[in-house]
């Protein structure tokens, strides 16, 4: 059985810590299985490949590497805040992702 996640292809992320800490990227994949999560342009491996016909050169790539989902927080698209993640039903009653974001008291 494979466990649910928060966190899903196509969102933008912030990671909370490690190397690659206060950056934000876009999910490519998700293994939900390893709990892990691939984040375009973040922590960027070198992987030695052989020549082939597309590329007939071969030589080192750049290739991102798997982040825990632990140390990724959801964006909230319309404020630009990290969150945690609700969910809620709509008015056709489907569950719908919300971000909860962190409200500023007045003092």
């Amino acid at each position: 059985m494979q466990k649910k996640t928060h966190i899903k292809k196509g969102d933008l992320v912030k990671v909370l810590s490690g190397v690659e800490r206060s950056k934000q990227g876009r999910v490519l994949e998700v293994d939900r299985d390893r709990m892990v999560a691939i984040i375009e342009g973040l922590k960027l491996n070198k992987k030695h490949s052989k020549p082939t016909t597309a590329n007939p050169q071969g030589g080192i790539v750049d290739k991102e590497g798997p982040i825990h989902l632990s140390n990724l927080m959801l964006i909230d698209a319309k404020t630009g805040k990290p969150g945690r993640v609700g969910r809620k039903a709509n008015k056709e009653g489907e569950l719908e992702r919300y971000v909860k974001t962190k409200k500023t008291a007045a003092k």
